[in-house]
């Protein structure tokens, strides 16, 4: 029995991929200067909040030497390997804020391209209050 389907043509793809040596590093900052300075937030902890909460590969709080956090009185610096997302540090910056019931009284502002600010919503009194 001879067959007649006809036998399939495979095609060998020729795409080579370059390692490059040197990996962008992103930095980001989170400035918590208004917050801290009136004793309503610890740095301390947002930082260990980050360091426990920032997945690398799938896998929370596994930084290795893929992300640093780095913090001084009131800025806290992330240093990450190139697929890390500004906004990811705002979700997590905003689930803190939520987590300590802060929520209602700060909010996370973009203060540059590579920085957040932790600020106090503006509120604005009546004027036309009744004094007596």
């Amino acid at each position: 029995i001879i067959s007649l389907r006809p036998q399939p043509i495979y095609i060998m793809s020729s795409k080579t991929v370059k390692k490059s040596g040197k990996k962008s590093i992103q930095k980001f900052t989170i400035d918590c200067s208004q917050p801290v300075d009136d004793n309503v937030l610890d740095a301390a902890s947002f930082e260990k909040f980050l360091h426990d909460r920032i997945k690398v590969n799938g896998k929370a709080g596994n930084l290795g030497t893929k992300v640093t956090i780095t913090r001084d009185r009131t800025k806290i610096m992330v240093a990450a390997e190139a697929p890390f997302s500004k906004r990811y540090l705002k979700y997590l910056s905003k689930k803190y804020l939520k987590k300590q019931q802060l929520r209602d009284f700060l909010h996370v502002v973009a203060s540059s391209k590579a920085a957040y600010e932790l600020r106090y919503f503006k509120v604005s009194g009546d004027n036309g209050e009744e004094e007596s």
